[in-house]
């Protein structure tokens, strides 16, 4: 079942993404992998059921009146004193699994009982309670305030009846909050319960966004935290920045677990960066390690504290090295064992250009403009003419308005001398030579004999 802020009537409908006012749209779902199982002929399904509550928290409880109930469920509890409204998240052999792993001293003669199943008047008095919880928790503060108590209060949780209200705090220190507890009793009129929670479950209550961008890994999906040190932070090489590694509850961050044994095996492939390399040219320590690279970084000890030019090695290098050590040989220098990668040459030829860069680039060239013939016509005709030529050796026509000279008239019955060289420069006809020299028309001086 889901809560009354959903919209539609399904999980994390509301958005809240486990932080839903009524409980129905909690972040700590369970699917029952194990529904579709049936039991042996003659075993009795378990009777121990888990119910969840606001937030995280979840109980075990016996159902001693073998009530058919299935998960999403609301079922009224035993409290204390008095009884608590709460949704069935695991039945079955699951439930068993889970008691295994969350409470392995779990004694189930002990155990709370389930009452009955929520009717309508139940539901509606559940959610009255968590809508009283916001307003409750803001009055608490501000008696917290005016008494000059040194803790936050964080989350305020009504039971289901509206008979006891706990009140979820942090506090750096040990809180007298006797005359607190009064106050809240007096203006609310309800049973008042203190709980101190740790800045871990004060984040995953409240929620947020982390550095990562995305929302908190406890206030999503988490729901275990597992103590987190500076070692995991030094096992992947990261730098002890208190402020980069430390969440939004100001404590480590929990990702910092998340990839650590990957890192811890691939370390054993490393030699330990505790030794010194002792080379002719001076000792060598251990910088850094590049797990990805599979690379080693010493510098030498200038005696300052501040190491020279870092070499990378091969952690098949560093052991020779130390090998050469334990028999009491130095090699000269740590650079002599830098293994320069190999250039591969490729086992093809470039046949039609397709290495070249510059390949495409005659296609951006501007085309050159032609000409156009038609346009011969309306130039000037005392403006020369280049691509006319009256030369003999050339096969260009000349212009037809010139009149001809009849002493340039070429005999017809001479015959050509074939060791004779063309007139004119093959290469650029146009360009003017000794022997391709443009003649003026109408000028027979310039004329040679024919």
């Amino acid at each position: 079942m889901s809560c009354s802020n959903c919209g539609e009537g399904t999980p994390n409908g509301c958005k809240n993404n486990g932080t839903c006012s009524s409980g129905g749209c909690n972040k700590l779902e369970v699917y029952d992998w194990l529904a579709n199982i049936a039991l042996p002929n003659g075993q009795a399904p378990y009777d121990i059921i888990e119910v969840r509550f606001k937030n995280s928290r979840k109980s075990f409880f016996k159902n001693i009146k073998n009530l058919p109930l299935q998960a999403g469920d609301v079922v009224i509890v035993e409290g204390g004193p008095g009884t608590d409204t709460g949704v069935v998240s695991v039945i079955g052999e699951l439930a068993r699994i889970q008691v295994k792993k969350k409470a392995p001293s779990f004694k189930a003669s002990e155990a709370k009982k389930i009452k009955s199943i929520a009717v309508q008047e139940d539901i509606d008095r559940w959610i009255k309670a968590r809508s009283l919880e916001k307003e409750v928790m803001y009055k608490s503060r501000t008696l917290a305030v005016n008494l000059g108590l040194q803790m936050k209060i964080s989350d305020v949780e009504f039971q289901g009846d509206l008979s006891k209200a706990t009140f979820y705090y942090t506090a750096e220190g040990r809180v007298d909050f006797r005359q607190l507890i009064r106050d809240l009793a007096g203006e609310f009129k309800v049973r008042i319960e203190m709980k101190q929670i740790g800045s871990r479950q004060e984040a995953s209550r409240l929620g947020g966004i982390g550095s990562c961008g995305r929302e908190l890994c406890c206030s999503t999906w988490l729901t275990d935290f597992r103590s987190v040190s500076t070692s995991a932070a030094r096992y992947q090489q990261l730098s002890l920045n208190p402020q980069k590694l430390a969440g939004q509850c100001g404590k480590l961050k929990c990702c910092l677990n998340y990839e650590l044994d990957m890192y811890l095996d691939a370390l054993k492939a490393f030699p330990k960066g505790d030794l010194k390399l002792r080379t002719e040219k001076g000792i060598a320590f251990h910088v850094k390690t590049d797990v990805f690279k599979k690379e080693m970084w010493y510098a030498y000890d200038d005696g300052k504290g501040s190491g020279s030019t870092l070499i990378a090695l091969k952690p098949e290098r560093v052991r020779e090295i130390v090998r050469q050590n334990k028999d009491g040989k130095k090699p000269y220098d740590l650079s002599d064992f830098i293994d320069i990668p190999e250039v591969v040459t490729p086992d093809y030829t470039n046949v039609v250009g397709q290495d070249d860069l510059n390949r495409f680039e005659h296609i951006f060239k501007k085309k050159k403009k032609r000409p156009n013939k038609n346009k011969g016509n309306n130039k000037n005709p005392n403006q020369k003419n280049k691509g006319n030529s009256v030369n003999k050796g050339e096969g260009k026509q000349g212009n037809p308005n010139q009149k001809k000279n009849p002493n340039s008239k070429q005999n017809p019955n001479q015959k050509k001398n074939p060791n004779q060289k063309p007139v004119g420069n093959p290469n650029n006809p146009n360009k003017k030579t000794p022997n391709n020299r443009r003649k003026k028309p109408g000028n027979p001086k310039n004329e040679k004999p024919s």
